[in-house]
């Protein structure tokens, strides 16, 4: 089981209901402050209120990378408003189950409840009403109209408790439970990572990813260093090969379990570049590319979607397009995903590209552009056909060369005609 798609309604500059449907990469474009990151943010908002535990709907402390209020996620900033999250997960048999909650805010008592959920199992629905009353505002059980009887209910997250209901959806039993499991491992890494320091240490445990920031990253090489024979080290060698060609990153020793990151010139051996001190763009991109290789050395067990915000960070253009085949590469026979927010023109032509190619089907790639109007945001859905062109692009979006080239040459043309 896998999450195939989530939705948001009057969440930050959404105000009516959107939806991604998700591919094996998943990419959302748009103008700066349109409203790309609120949607890739979503994602882990949504993990931790169906895979959490807390009292809470949504336990804010527990985000990582980014900590909005609860109100900054509500359209408008309303102190009494809501924002609803949904998330529909395929099943084996070719059914998909349904979770969408409302997380409604309380101002004066300075808490958030589950006001409504509505749960579903292919076409049989089970929904739960928020009564208000005495015990309206208990951390406890609240009452609801479950399918229309009144009954005492307790949330974990998003979620009803199990034990407060019969937990059974159109015959289908765990209802809960089938939800909870079958959503995705979610990983987030923002778009400002963590600059390197000259020395680190080997964590005590191994690391399942790089961290929201990619402050775990260089720790992974350390720990396979000491436990994985540098199996993961090697990998990212590889792969830096169409990044950073000539160069070698390299993990030495220094004793009492501190070590150096390196880059080594393959053309010159006696020169050494310490990681703090090389290009912005390449440490801003090494955590992704440690991701990846952990990824090769180690899949993972189960589904997993990455999200990266762009990861084209700080790089030179023409390093783009490679980013996109790393993402390209790692989906071909593995269970992660992605989810790329990104203004790179060459990072989508390349995609373009190698569906045109068949390494990639149609089906495998989600575009998404993030349009604003009349003070709220909307997604649109962007189809990509066999040869890889697309059914719809936003007017002067990735049009700047072009309209800078006619400038220049209008510009070009009335200097010539003053001179004669």
């Amino acid at each position: 089981m896998s999450l195939e798609r989530f939705s948001l309604e009057n969440y930050r500059c959404f105000r009516e209901r959107q939806e991604v449907e998700l591919g094996r990469i998943t990419v959302v474009l748009g103008r700066n402050n349109s409203g790309k990151s609120a949607v890739v943010r979503a994602l882990p908002l949504l993990s931790l209120g169906i895979r959490g535990d807390s009292q809470y709907p949504l336990d804010l402390d527990l985000i990582q990378g980014f900590t909005p209020s609860f109100a900054d996620l509500i359209h408008g900033s309303s102190p009494h408003g809501h924002i609803r999250l949904g998330a529909s997960i395929g099943r084996e048999d070719g059914e998909t189950v349904s979770a969408t909650a409302e997380v409604q805010n309380i101002a004066n008592q300075g808490m958030q409840l589950v006001s409504s959920v509505q749960l579903s199992c292919g076409t049989e629905v089970a929904n739960f009403s928020w009564i208000p009353g005495i015990d309206a505002y208990s951390p406890e059980k609240r009452a609801y109209l479950v399918d229309g009887q009144e009954a005492k209910v307790g949330f974990r997250g998003l979620l009803p408790d199990p034990a407060d209901w019969p937990d059974s959806v159109g015959g289908v039993s765990g209802v809960i439970g089938l939800i909870r499991e079958g959503l995705d491992e979610i990983r987030y890494l923002g778009p400002f990572r963590k600059s390197p320091k000259r020395f680190f240490r080997s964590p005590a445990r191994s690391l399942g990813s790089v961290g929201y920031r990619g402050e775990r990253a260089l720790g992974m090489l350390a720990a396979d260093e000491v436990y994985g024979r540098g199996l993961i080290g090697r990998e990212v060698n590889t792969l830096l090969e169409s990044i950073l060609p000539g160069w070698r990153l390299e993990v030495t020793d220094v004793g009492s379990g501190m070590y150096i990151p390196k880059l080594r010139s393959l053309r010159d051996p006696d020169l050494v570049v310490h990681i703090d001190d090389v290009g912005t763009g390449v440490v801003q991109f090494l955590p992704i590319v440690i991701q990846r290789a952990a990824d090769r050395v180690e899949p993972p067990a189960g589904p997993v979607i990455e999200i990266v915000e762009e990861p084209e960070l700080h790089l030179h253009p023409s390093a783009h397009a490679a980013i996109a085949d790393f993402y390209v590469e790692a989906v071909q026979g593995s269970q992660v995903r992605f989810l790329v927010e990104t203004h790179s023109e060459n990072f989508l032509l390349r995609l373009r590209r190698r569906v045109a190619e068949r390494k990639l089907a149609p089906e495998d790639v989600r575009i998404y552009f993030v349009e604003q109007a009349e003070g709220a945001a909307t997604l649109r859905k962007i189809e990509v056909d066999a040869l890889g062109n697309l059914d719809y692009w936003p007017r002067g979006v990735f049009a700047e060369d072009f309209e800078e080239v006619r400038a220049l040459a209008d510009a070009q043309a009335n200097r010539i005609d003053d001179a004669r």
